[in-house]
């Protein structure tokens, strides 16, 4: 089996020509990788560098860690492939902890890998029965077994919320709270048998998505990284470097959406006296994923990709 097979077997990559024409590469540039995950948009990156070219992988995931420490994903110049197991929110520190300043390109294809997802005891999908786990580093102490034990009706109501947009988070919160009052909601079946009777009838996966959403992006502090990680890549981009920026929900989008808009992530556009924005990015597209690659990935179906370019703020 080929590399490249290997690479897709473990996660298919998302968007990936778009994404590689997004970032604009140059062959001596120097990029980032920010969710390397299985590892296949870093060899297509890697493919299109010459050898004074330099990529940086950052994953939080001690499997991703443990692919590329092993040999199991191979890189043909290890001279050119730098990879961090830390979360993206560091950004900035481990770039600089490693002699990089400054960096031509970041790509971030957000959410959970093919292979999280297909790994049932780290409780990310709502097709198996596992750990109610959901942390992407399992460093991290609080798993989504411990938020479901242990939050009040509401807190856990308003998380649902908040991050799964849930219409019906009230309700799920308190049978949540109910079950767990006569025992631990310790497995995926049994957070699924705690709100069955609050899924609409054919609407129960989109509602348990929403759910394990919810759970999933507090558990991680997905959102507060993602703010971390648009911020520091601005910061680290000169004028031309591109920031690619791959979602899967709205709540991530909006984020993304806002802050290549406007440097902010309330949307709003700052101006100086002269009535000039100052904003450190111009959104350049903003693209869905072909019917074909839905077709063909289907966990490609709510992607949005969205590119900026780091433009001169006027003093």
């Amino acid at each position: 089996m080929s590399n490249q097979q290997t690479d897709n077997t473990y996660h298919q990559p998302v968007m990936l020509a778009e994404a590689l024409e997004g970032l604009g590469l140059r062959r001596d540039g120097t990029y980032v990788d920010a969710t390397f995950g299985g590892g296949g948009h870093s060899r297509a990156i890697l493919g299109q560098l010459g050898p004074e070219g330099c990529l940086v992988a950052f994953d939080q995931d001690a499997d991703a860690a443990r692919r590329v420490e092993s040999g199991e994903w191979k890189v043909e110049s290890e001279a050119r492939f730098m990879f961090i197991g830390e979360n993206f929110r560091h950004l900035k520190n481990f770039l600089r902890l490693n002699g990089v300043r400054s960096v031509d390109g970041v790509l971030a294809d957000l959410g959970v890998s093919s292979h999280q997802f297909d790994t049932a005891d780290r409780g990310f999908s709502t097709r198996f029965d596992g750990e109610l786990d959901m942390r992407m580093d399992m460093r991290q102490p609080t798993t989504a077994r411990d938020l479901v034990n242990s939050l009040d009706e509401e807190s856990l109501g308003r998380l649902l919320r908040l991050y799964g947009e849930l219409p019906n988070a009230r309700q799920m919160a308190r049978a949540i709270v109910h079950a767990r009052s006569e025992a631990d909601i310790v497995t995926t079946a049994d957070l699924r048998a705690a709100v069955s009777r609050h899924l609409p009838r054919g609407m129960e996966n989109k509602y348990l998505a929403m759910l394990f959403q919810a759970l999933r992006i507090e558990v991680n502090g997905e959102l507060e990284a993602l703010k971390a990680l648009l911020q520091q890549a601005t910061e680290l981009l000169p004028v031309g470097g591109r920031l690619v920026v791959i979602s899967y929900h709205s709540l991530e989008d909006r984020l993304v959406k806002n802050y290549m808009r406007s440097g902010n992530f309330e949307g709003t556009i700052e101006k100086d006296f002269y009535g000039n924005p100052l904003v450190p990015l111009r959104q350049l597209r903003s693209l869905a994923p072909s019917a074909a690659e839905v077709q063909s990935n289907n966990r490609a179906r709510s992607a949005r990709l969205r590119v900026a370019e780091r433009v001169e703020q006027k003093n």
